[in-house]
């Protein structure tokens, strides 16, 4: 309760202050189970939104959501009321301006990270990684940064990682060792955080915390609740999140020294999440933060079951101390509870220790620093019930709420702009199309090699193109037919390489095929790899210019599938590609195999021809031998009867 511009939490015989510029020297809130926390920090909670600051509360049981409405009058709250004298201090119900988030979007208004924001450090707590996978996570972060790789995301995240290791070896001088165990078990680790929704969390629009150190119209600080109940179940993702808020604060915030309130106020639950198997270098950031967001005009206070929980570096900086019942069932748990009892500005009245163990539920343990900054006595004292409402908000009055509020219209779209992920997969869509390019193979014909001046790819090469580098002599000792072709086909393609439609493009490369397909014919060449580059150019401009099918023969002129679009900037995948070149190759058995049947036919052709002409030669001359055997006879005789 916000009373004479001082926070009043609590009254014994006296009413026991939280002094607001000492807010900002941190403060620790414990107790057992069941002690009474939640109720101190909703009490604690409402007087600084009362004061104007604004306050941020993790909820891990969702029972801090009642704060956006009234709270309703019980018997119980009469005789509080009564006890404390609340009524003549001003004590009304009221509802506190309150927005709801949630990093899953749940019950709340989704809370957006990007994973650069979040960081290496970070990164690898969420993941869980050891020393040389957390190097190895640092490493992929620097390379991001050096090759303009923007991580937003954990697709990013997953891509980049890929992308690191599948180029080990390039990075390894610039960068370390980077071994593929390390790659892997980042993998594992991403794959499982996307598995518990981590993915909903890093993303855009990310949170900015200047939405956030605002207060509503009538002056009083707005209340931020964290829905943490799904979150909770993730420790690690919990922890970070809570680090990464800090840290964020902490560079976006300047320094103001040591104000008359504070700018803004943290509560973590659960605080011992925060620190439970964190790194070294961890345990140092979190620490010099605590240590230096002070300066800035932000209060952290941290929420727990026992202040072992806190590291001892951690402790030293919270000043601000509620310390309900800790209950001792062990000998470990008694040393625990004299620590506690230790760290406390001893109080004559009573024994520390003992009146930890007999605390109450509402009742605790408080110790405030002065006005000098020294901590006060310890005392016994009953914490103040809350104003709002004590349990959780209906879910169709938060539903409404959410809906209602402009933080909502801002965050609750998912922005997927171009990033590391959309980068990477440009760059090996690129190397993709340049590996299914066709190499060039020489030009064989049957018993030589190709022309001079002819590439493999179809195009005309060096000689046949004075642009690269020909000598008029060769063009001249050229035939003229064969002037005419390589101007007719060179003209063609440089229309191919002109034309600026995709239409004119077609048109042009169907012109260069066929011209080309029918200047080897004329010179009776036998095509082989190059005919199957041609056509394909064909087929693309087929397809570019929309033609029916049935015109592709007419195009097709070589008699080879097409094997090569690719080259030519056709968005083909590389399976279409590998079913287009098995196309390729199965006409062209088809063709060999037909022009060995028609080979095989006009050799027998000709082998019967040249029977039947050594039958007719072999006819006549023995025909003109046994004429001539005839007439001889017949003379012979004649002379013979007449001599007789």
């Amino acid at each position: 309760m916000y009373s004479d511009s001082k926070i009043w939490i609590a009254k014994n015989n006296d009413r026991q202050y939280l002094l607001p510029r000492m807010a900002n020297r941190h403060g620790l809130i414990c107790g057992a189970t069941g002690t009474g926390k939640t109720i101190t920090l909703k009490v604690l909670a409402e007087a600084f939104s009362d004061a104007g600051v604004p306050v941020f509360i993790s909820d891990i049981k969702g029972d801090l959501s009642g704060m956006s409405l009234c709270g309703e009058d019980s018997e119980n709250m009469r005789s509080r009321i009564e006890r404390f004298g609340l009524a003549e201090a001003g004590f009304t119900y009221k509802a506190y301006p309150t927005c709801y988030w949630d990093v899953f979007g749940e019950k709340g208004t989704p809370v957006r990270a990007s994973v650069s924001e979040m960081g290496p450090l970070l990164m690898s707590q969420i993941l869980d990684l050891n020393e040389t996978q957390a190097g190895v996570l640092s490493l992929a972060f620097r390379i991001a940064d050096d090759e303009g790789l923007l991580l937003l995301d954990l697709k990013d995240l997953r891509a980049l990682i890929q992308y690191v290791g599948e180029r080990a070896d390039v990075y390894r001088l610039s960068y370390g060792q980077i071994s593929s165990a390390s790659i892997g078990a980042i993998q594992r680790s991403l794959l499982q955080l996307e598995d518990q929704g981590g993915a909903l969390f890093f993303g855009e629009p990310a949170l900015d915390l200047r939405d956030w150190i605002t207060c509503a119209p009538d002056g009083r600080g707005m209340i931020h609740d964290m829905n943490c109940e799904k979150l909770f179940l993730q420790p690690r993702l919990y922890a970070a999140f809570l680090l990464w808020l800090l840290s964020e604060l902490y560079e976006l915030l300047p320094e103001i020294g040591d104000p008359e309130k504070p700018r803004f106020v943290f509560f973590f639950d659960e605080a011992h999440l925060l620190f439970k198997n964190a790194s070294r270098q961890l345990l140092e950031k979190v620490e010099l933060v605590i240590r230096l967001i002070r300066s800035k005009g932000v209060g952290i206070f941290f929420v727990t079951q026992n202040p072992a929980d806190v590291p001892d570096t951690v402790l030293a900086q919270l000043g601000n101390r509620i310390e309900h019942a800790l209950r001792a069932y062990s000998q470990s748990e008694l040393k625990a509870l004299k620590a506690a009892a230790d760290t406390f500005r001893s109080n004559p009245a009573f024994d520390t220790a003992e009146a930890i163990l007999s605390c109450g539920t509402g009742e605790a343990l408080v110790q405030f620093l002065d006005e000098k900054g020294a901590p006060r006595m310890v005392e016994r004292a009953f914490i103040l019930p809350p104003q709002s409402l004590m349990g959780a908000a209906p879910d169709e009055v938060r539903s409404r709420m959410i809906l209602e509020s402009q933080t909502d219209l801002k965050y609750n779209r998912v922005i997927d702009r171009e990033s590391a992920y959309e980068l990477l997969v440009c760059r090996a869509a690129r190397q993709n199309a340049a590996a299914v390019q066709p190499a060039e193979v020489p030009f064989e014909e049957e018993g030589g090699s190709a022309p001079e001046g002819q590439s493999a790819a179809g195009f005309p090469g060096a000689a046949a193109s004075p642009d690269a580098g020909s000598s008029p002599a060769a063009v001249q000792n050229a035939s003229p037919e064969k002037q005419v072709e390589d101007a007719a086909y060179e003209a063609a393609y440089i229309e191919y390489l002109n034309s600026r439609s995709k239409a004119q493009a077609a048109s042009a490369a169907a012109g260069a095929a066929s011209a080309r397909a029918d200047a080897l014919r004329q010179q009776g060449l036998r095509v082989n790899y190059e005919s199957r580059t041609i056509m394909a150019l064909a087929a693309a401009a087929c397809r570019d210019a929309d033609e029916p099918a049935g015109t592709r023969e007419s195009v097709s002129r070589a008699g080879a599938a097409p094997s090569a679009a690719a080259s030519l900037g056709g968005n083909r995948t590389a399976a279409e590609v590998r079913a287009e070149e098995a196309a390729a190759r199965k006409a062209e058995k088809e063709a060999a195999k037909a022009a060995r049947e028609a080979a095989a036919a006009e050799k027998k052709k000709k082998s019967g021809s040249s029977i039947l002409e050594k039958a007719a030669e072999s006819a006549i001359r023995s025909g003109a031998r046994s004429f001539g055997s005839q007439v001889g006879r017949s003379v012979f005789r004649g002379l013979f009867g007449s001599m007789k």
